[in-house]
């Protein structure tokens, strides 16, 4: 039977995240997909991403892959699936791969960038993809900072409780901050994430950017290993995963 990965883009804000929950949490975005493979190929389909973003996060190189015997052409399949998806989410592009490929396992990396609005007054059209902090931040402070996350680490004290994974040790290439005008962009490029963990790296940078934290800081929170040392959760619709790869680093 085939196997195809497909890109996906979508606006996370109507959804309950990536991952299948019980009904009372809301869609999600794996569900919604599920039914859109469906209802075009007549199969029962549950596909596989890359990333399980949370509720309210967005993608702009989401990965999923799925077996299928329809018969559809690949370069068609990014057209035919958006016949059926709704508006918030699209497919972009669409590959056959190996039997042993898995959207998840097979990630080598993942890049996720996030954006922070900081002034004083909203911006009404770019609020569902930003965090607006008020208070003027030290950029030049949260690059001090963010250098301390870069490299091999135990990052449980940046991990959510409730997590099931058996390490916490994760390798961090790259932490980059970025401005255009009043928004700040980070952008985080690891060989994975632990839960909440590029939410609770961006509170922390804030805590820094506000003055809150020393940068220097940093290096006693992963020392700890205790989430209480590290800063707030940063809210989800900052949060954008922007590529996920399946080579080594050098392609980025």
């Amino acid at each position: 039977m085939p196997r195809l990965n497909i890109s996906l883009a979508y606006d996370g804000t109507a959804y309950a995240g990536w991952q299948v929950q019980p009904a009372a949490h809301g869609p999600t975005v794996q569900g919604v997909v599920a039914d859109a493979l469906t209802r075009l190929t007549g199969e029962k389909i549950n596909p596989v991403a890359a990333g399980r973003t949370d509720a309210g996060v967005h993608a702009r190189g989401q990965v999923i892959s799925f077996d299928t015997t329809a018969n559809i052409p690949v370069e068609r399949w990014p057209l035919a699936l958006n016949s059926h998806l709704p508006q918030d989410i699209v497919a972009l592009a669409a590959e056959t791969v190996t039997d042993d490929f898995h959207a998840r396992f097979s990630a080598c990396w993942k890049w996720y960038r996030y954006t922070i609005h900081n002034h004083r007054i909203a911006d009404v059209f770019r609020r569902r993809y930003s965090w607006q902090v008020r208070q003027p931040l030290d950029r030049e402070a949260m690059v001090t900072a963010a250098a301390y996350l870069v490299g091999r680490h135990d990052f449980r004290a940046f991990c959510a409780k409730g997590s099931s994974v058996t390490s916490f040790e994760r390798d961090v290439k790259r932490i980059e901050l970025s401005s255009e005008g009043s928004y700040i962009y980070l952008d985080f490029v690891a060989n994975g994430f632990l839960y909440h963990m590029v939410r609770n790296m961006v509170g922390t940078l804030v805590e820094v950017g506000r003055g809150r934290l020393k940068p220097e800081v940093i290096k006693a929170i992963l020392a700890s290993r205790c989430r209480e040392r590290a800063g707030p959760t940063a809210p989800p619709q900052g949060l954008c995963l922007e590529k996920v790869g399946y080579t080594n680093f050098l392609d980025l």
